[in-house]
């Protein structure tokens, strides 16, 4: 490919926009009643609190478009853009709305998100097969900050200083995850803080969204406890917990007979974070287990201890040139009360760290920053964000099975990030986008379904 010549370049032309994919994105929104739910949930009041409605929607609007600091919000306020949209802010202003939330106000837009998500499922199918088997993952990432200026951050688990943001996501062997849960806490607060009810709270609005069959919540060794095993049978699901190698689950795992042992081979090799390497292979078995038993007996719970070991690849265990005597193993145990088979149970716990992808996809777009000195301004950020990648997620469903579970960045470049210019006719607003456009059959899918007539309810 070889450049042209480029005489002179002007920024003069008031009739183009490089963010049309919101036109269809926006509708959807609106379907679902985004406006609405902010107009009946949400009771801001002080300096910056006018008109709630129009501010969540611009501010999910610039976070769905690749915004990830409150000054980017200037993307909405470019070229032909107020011919799209009304009612776009200015930065400082929707700056100004962010600090009037209170920790109550973030409460009440996690109400919003939940019910945003049902309607969403309504609109899109964001969770096929959930009427089958959906799994709640719930972790915590560290949002790293720098200065003096951010209240609530400190250093966390990882040794960074930031901002804890714990995230819960709902997703199906057929659909890719979209959250049903954040909650931002200190950079110190320990992982399982507050996690029960959290748990309750993501799981129920898991289940409003359309998880109305097996549902099994998965979880890291910080969220091995009484308190989140509980909440998930409270809400009838079913829980997969990583267990932590305390001297109750060494002894179940010595009283294990070497007979039933299983042997595994993985179709593609895994990355084992302990050894730091790949393997393709190891070895499975199961035990009764009976947990927390440190407390009273009413509140001990009695499920399976599925444990997965593989051979320690250690040089030092051996003399040169001598094999070793006796292998050495290194244990990981699943404590769950999942209904499936051992070996699926396994393979499904793995499938955990889909939740990392979701994290990823956060701080590569509107989690990139906390853009706010004030926590609940950085609070109320992260629920828009996960209204945004949620909405993106509705957006992508509906445009193709390709964009169905692709990543958010993949979905904003082909479906949104797409230049238009606008030509008004007849009191008729055309939209002129890209001839020989490599997704346009996926866009103007999304556009019919988001901007066409209302589809008929989902059952």
């Amino acid at each position: 490919m070889q450049l042209s010549h480029v005489s002179s370049v002007r920024f003069d032309d008031p009739n183009l926009v490089g963010v049309a994919g919101l036109v269809p994105v926006m509708a959807l929104a609106e379907r679902a009643g985004l406006s609405a739910l902010v107009g009946e949930h949400l009771s801001l009041s002080g300096a910056g609190s006018a008109n709630p409605g129009a501010k969540v929607l611009a501010l999910v609007a610039g976070m769905t478009a690749g915004a990830d600091s409150i000054d980017d919000m200037d993307l909405l306020r470019h070229g032909g853009m107020g011919k799209l949209f009304q009612d776009a802010r200015a930065p400082s202003t929707l700056g100004t709305f962010l600090r009037a939330f209170t920790f109550g106000h973030v409460r009440q837009l996690d109400a919003i998100a939940s019910r945003f998500l049902t309607r969403l499922a309504g609109q899109a199918p964001v969770l096929a097969g959930a009427d089958q088997i959906a799994y709640v993952d719930i972790d915590d990432t560290i949002k790293e900050t720098y200065g003096y200026a951010k209240q609530g951050a400190g250093y966390g688990y990882n040794k960074v200083k930031g901002l804890n943001a714990l995230i819960a996501t709902v997703a199906t062997p057929v659909a890719a995850p979209v959250i049903v849960g954040t909650r931002l806490r200190r950079g110190p607060a320990n992982s399982a803080r507050g996690a029960g009810k959290f748990v309750a709270d993501a799981l129920a609005t898991a289940r409003t969204a359309g998880a109305g069959g097996v549902v099994i919540l998965r979880a890291d060794s910080a969220y091995y406890s009484r308190e989140v095993a509980a909440a998930a049978g409270r809400a009838g699901a079913h829980f997969s917990l990583t267990a932590r190698m305390n001297p109750a689950i060494t002894a179940a795992i010595t009283s294990i007979d070497e007979q039933a042992w299983t042997p595994i081979r993985y179709p593609n090799a895994i990355w084992d974070e302990d050894e730091a390497r790949l393997i393709s292979d190891a070895q499975v078995a199961e035990i009764p287990f009976t947990a927390f038993t440190s407390r009273p007996k009413a509140e001990h719970i009695t499920a399976r201890l599925i444990v997965r070991r593989v051979k320690r690849l250690n040089p030092a265990a051996t003399r040169a040139g001598q094999d070793e005597l006796f292998a050495t193993y290194r244990y990981h145990a699943v404590f769950t009360d999942s209904p499936r088979s051992m070996l699926e149970a396994e393979k499904a716990h793995r499938a955990h760290a889909i939740i990392e992808g979701v994290h990823a996809d956060l701080r590569a777009s509107a989690l990139a920053h906390a853009p706010s000195g004030k926590f609940t301004a950085n609070a109320a950020w992260l629920v828009l964000a996960a209204i945004a990648f949620n909405l993106t997620r509705a957006a992508g469903a509906l445009a193709s099975l390709f964009h169905a579970r692709a990543t958010t960045a993949t979905i904003r470049e082909h479906l949104i990030r797409i230049p238009a210019r606008l030509a008004r006719s007849a009191r008729r607003l055309t939209m002129h986008l890209p001839r020989n456009w490599a997704h346009q059959d996926p866009w103007e899918a999304l556009y019919v379904a988001a901007c066409g007539p209302p589809p008929a309810p989902r059952t």
